[in-house]
């Protein structure tokens, strides 16, 4: 099973992606871990983003497919994977069309989680997430089970991204429509866009992902 997820900030990606990594027993790739785990690890790739982000320079794209590709190669994705935040934009689509091509991997399914514009401002404003182990809540949507404890691990601890503010969503939301949703197109041309409602509530819209994934 090798899945994308699309979507819009706030529209619930993480947490869906938590919910299928418990349940199918896939990693979740994140361009960001990745590109931190390369670095810590100190791969041929690694120093390059390294010394580039060293310079205060933006990994380039050829950098963070590389990453990608290496991440792709690793035992725990033999059975699948799902990519999260990536690809950002047709032209790493394609790059990434490419790779997948010649290490004879099968996309699965692009999953696009569709929501209002206008209740994402509260979304992102009430969302945080364990220190320790990164799993997310929401301050209405999503709380622990335990007030201040988290459910997955017990930490104490959480955090709030500093960008998650209203002011900043209308800024992130251009970007989305302007860079990243051209793809929900470019992948419907190619048979593997599925939709889902991210109006409806959590278990509903994890529910429906579960009916898609059951039919692949």
């Amino acid at each position: 099973m090798r899945l994308i997820l699309l979507g819009p900030p706030g529209a619930g990606k993480g947490t869906q992606a938590q919910r299928i990594v418990e349940k199918y027993g896939i990693p979740q790739l994140s361009t960001g871990d990745m590109l931190r785990a390369a670095v810590a690890a100190k791969t041929e790739v690694g120093l390059k983003a390294e010394a580039l982000m060293r310079d205060g320079k933006l990994v380039p794209d050829s950098v963070v497919n590389a990453i990608i590709s290496e991440r792709l190669d690793a035992d725990d994705c033999k059975g699948g994977f799902i990519l999260d935040g990536f690809p950002r934009t047709l032209i790493q689509a394609d790059a990434t069309e490419a790779m997948m091509k010649e290490k004879g991997i099968d996309l699965s399914a692009v999953i696009s989680i569709e929501v209002d514009d206008k209740i994402l401002a509260d979304r992102v404003s009430g969302r945080y997430t364990c220190a320790n182990c990164g799993a997310g809540y929401h301050d209405v949507n999503l709380k622990p089970k335990v007030e201040g404890v988290c459910d997955r691990c017990g930490s104490t601890h959480f955090k709030r991204r500093p960008d998650d503010t209203r002011e900043t969503v209308v800024t992130r939301l251009s970007a989305y429509y302007r860079e990243t949703s051209p793809l929900i197109g470019y992948y419907y041309a190619k048979g593997k866009l599925k939709t889902v409602d991210g109006m409806a509530d959590i278990d509903k819209v994890s529910a429906e992902v579960d009916r898609i994934l059951a039919g692949l």
